[in-house]
């Protein structure tokens, strides 16, 4: 498979900058695989489309404010973005400006609250730094950092809770799983009246979630690994839904490869575990019937990962549909609902 047959031309207007409020009144385009129809909707349509005993899976990781300025000793500033914790207080960090930054320079955030020192320079780029501080690290980054909004998004966020989603509870992502966004609190409520069953589970999202893919020949991408998490009760709530033959919604693709990453013969297994499951062409869904996910970015795996689930023909056109009826596209933008 080319990479190139992933490609189409987004206007760039139709890169939503900003969320819409309420949550929930975003668009929501419904795709029937089966019958290969699309309507219209908005998102808190969705409960329209949900049944009694069906399995709802949200991811509930947490972002953090990865994103922190700093001065070198030099006294010129620098721009660091955390991309993954290593133990307590060593993170990988993508650093720029970095190319003279040499082992063992001190970076300071904060004078006496929040320095660092650079350990290692890794192969990819990416660099290693130790941080020292007093007191705790997380109420600093909270002080200190911004959310890690995605490049395509110019604007400034007002309020951080705007890139979480109202049900995140932990972790360390450095990106939302942003289909996540469109739900309200009192949407959450409705959808449980209804006899749906809500479940959790947790990926801390990678920034190369959102990266392009660069290899021309898709089978030669290799994905980054992201850590997960399901617990017990959902992993059992999970299997016998399957065992009934109810239906499971994953929320977002970061549910998706959560779920189809953590399977042996019996079904889904609770626990922890990394993966860099990549999900493309004719791939066979093993746990999951529907999903709702946003409009994607072009070449990314994750436009792959839903033509993979109902058919690429049928997603592109529904795209081009989506660019004529002015949906807004990516991590601000409208939602879908594939079944």
């Amino acid at each position: 498979m080319k990479l190139s047959e992933f490609d189409f031309d987004l206007p760039e207007e139709l890169i939503a900058q900003t969320a819409i409020e309420p949550r929930d009144h975003s668009k929501l385009m419904v795709l029937n695989k089966t019958g290969k129809t699309t309507e219209h909707k908005k998102f808190y349509d969705i409960l329209d489309y949900l049944k009694s005993g069906d399995v709802l899976v949200v991811n509930r990781t947490r972002v953090i404010p990865a994103r922190l300025f700093g001065k070198k000793d030099t006294g010129s500033i620098l721009e660091c973005f955390l991309l993954k914790r290593l133990d307590l207080n060593k993170w990988e960090v993508l650093l720029k400006p970095a190319k003279k930054l040499k082992i063992g320079q001190k970076l300071v955030f904060l004078e006496g609250k929040l320095e660092a020192e650079l350990l290692e320079i890794k192969e990819d780029g990416n660099r290693v730094l130790e941080f020292i501080y007093e007191g705790n690290f997380e109420e600093i980054l909270d002080e200190l950092g911004e959310m890690p909004l995605p490049p395509y998004i110019g604007e400034k966020l007002k309020d951080k809770n705007r890139y979480q989603t109202v049900y995140a509870e932990k972790g360390e992502s450095v990106a939302a799983p942003t289909a996540g966004l469109h739900f309200t609190n009192e949407l959450l409520e409705k959808i449980k009246d209804k006899g749906v069953e809500l479940l959790e589970i947790y990926l801390d999202v990678g920034l190369g979630t959102f990266r392009p893919v660069q290899a021309e020949n898709i089978l030669e991408h290799k994905m980054h690994y992201e850590k997960y998490q399901i617990p017990e009760e959902s992993a059992v709530r999970i299997n016998k839904a399957k065992k009934e033959g109810r239906r499971i919604i994953a929320v977002g693709t970061t549910t998706v490869r959560t779920l189809e990453s953590s399977i042996d013969e019996h079904g889904v297994v609770s626990g922890s575990g990394e993966t860099d499951i990549f999900i493309y062409g004719d791939y066979k869904f093993k746990i999951i019937d529907a999903l709702i996910t946003n409009f994607h970015l072009p070449k990314s795996t994750l436009l792959m990962l839903i033509s993979a689930f109902a058919g690429k023909e049928f997603i592109f056109g529904a795209y081009e549909e989506a660019i004529r009826e002015k949906y807004r596209f990516y991590s601000f933008g409208d939602a879908m609902f594939i079944y």
